[in-house]
């Protein structure tokens, strides 16, 4: 597996430098443009193909905030595809009053309370899990970049991946 990080000449980092990864991606389409190889076909071809798919997958990797956080754990062998990760108690806990409402408000859509409470409890959830992760990103890019802080960053990614779940389900129910 190639690096993305080491594909565009990038610091391994949770907020890499937009600018350079914009020039990189026009760069390397440039030089890998499948249309350049055409002519050549064969192994040259497939080279180019993989190396613009590649190049692709690079950029929105780090366009993306979480798609970039995932990327970094797998690089680190701490993410594996379609992982069943198991979240504190507590946490889970605390979003059991979240999916109440969430529940109470789709069973009772006038119910401005549940649905007011649902969106309140999950706005100061992602900002807890903002602040949070913001201390252990800027601890990784300081140079901490032990295991043990990566496993608390994975925490961090899969308690997003939950609460973003809730979002999912409040934003569809509205949209009815």
């Amino acid at each position: 597996m190639t690096n993305y990080f080491e594909l565009y000449h990038l610091p391994v980092s949770f907020h890499p430098d937009q600018v350079e990864i914009k020039s990189r991606f026009y760069e390397l389409s440039r030089l890998y443009h499948p249309d350049r190889f055409a002519q050549a076909g064969g192994a040259d071809l497939a080279k180019a193909l993989q190396m613009s798919a590649m190049n692709n997958d690079a950029y929105k990797t780090f366009k993306n905030p979480d798609a970039t956080m995932a990327y970094i754990l797998k690089i680190h062998n701490l993410l594996e595809e379609e992982e069943k990760y198991a979240l504190p108690p507590a946490f889970l806990m605390e979003m059991m009053d979240i999916n109440e409402a969430v529940s109470e408000y789709e069973t009772e859509p006038a119910n401005e309370d549940a649905r007011n409470m649902a969106i309140n409890s999950l706005n100061e959830q992602l900002e807890l899990w903002d602040d949070a992760t913001r201390l252990l990103i800027n601890k990784f890019e300081k140079g901490d970049k032990s295991n043990e802080l990566l496993l608390q960053i994975k925490d961090q990614y899969f308690r997003k991946k939950y609460l973003l779940r809730i979002k999912e389900r409040i934003d569809k129910f509205a949209a009815l």
